[in-house]
């Protein structure tokens, strides 16, 4: 008798928690953790194309050894760090990631703007090609990431809403997500690139 007391005082909360997030929570989370995929995959495919682009690049502005090196090392750092779905509860891991991918960003624009001091660059059509895939990986980045925020703000608004915060506290455990901010290492600061040389020619 007391057993079925306990039952039916408890059954109300027992009610209560099959309908805290015990579907939509984990729903919610492997939604962003998916998104957090097609993230990465396009931070891979931009990776995949800088080697041809730095090279092609290379064979006709051999003397931009410096913009080529920093473009080269930015994307070795890029590549080492990743987050696993695990860490995208993790301020300091994401960070890591965002400021690499950050450092190669910022890497890439000298190397884009080599085309307007090279003339034959713009005229090689393997190097246009890559300059397109990396324009159309930038977008797909860009768009990865708003859905990738958009999932995790989802995410985040299930665990501290009620009744779902019951569950995401009580079966689950759940921590908020991060989302993701890019971070421009000396964003205040407006790269300089010199192009400037000696017509051919000339004499100093």
């Amino acid at each position: 008798m007391t057993r079925y007391r306990l039952f039916a005082a408890f059954a109300p909360v027992l009610l209560l928690l099959t309908a805290c997030g015990v579907n939509s929570i984990p729903t919610a989370e492997e939604q962003a953790k998916a998104k957090w995929a097609d993230v990465q995959a396009s931070f891979q495919r931009r990776a995949n194309l800088i080697p041809n682009l730095v090279e092609t690049t290379r064979a006709a502005a051999a003397s931009e050894q410096a913009i080529l090196q920093g473009v080269t090392e930015a994307r070795a750092n890029a590549t080492r760090i990743t987050v696993t779905p695990d860490q995208l509860t993790d301020p300091a891991a994401m960070q890591r990631f965002s400021e690499a991918q950050s450092r190669l960003s910022a890497a890439i624009i000298p190397l884009q703007r080599l085309q307007e001091a090279y003339p034959n660059l713009q005229s090689q059509q393997n190097f246009a090609t890559l300059m397109q895939q990396l324009e159309g990986t930038e977008n797909r980045i860009n768009v990865a990431i708003r859905d990738y925020n958009e999932a995790v703000r989802g995410y985040n608004t299930e665990i501290r809403t009620f009744p779902s915060v019951i569950g995401a506290r009580v079966i689950y455990g759940s921590q908020p997500m991060v989302p993701y901010q890019a971070v421009t290492p000396g964003a205040e600061v407006a790269p300089t690139v010199n192009f400037d040389r000696p017509a051919a020619g000339n004499s100093q």
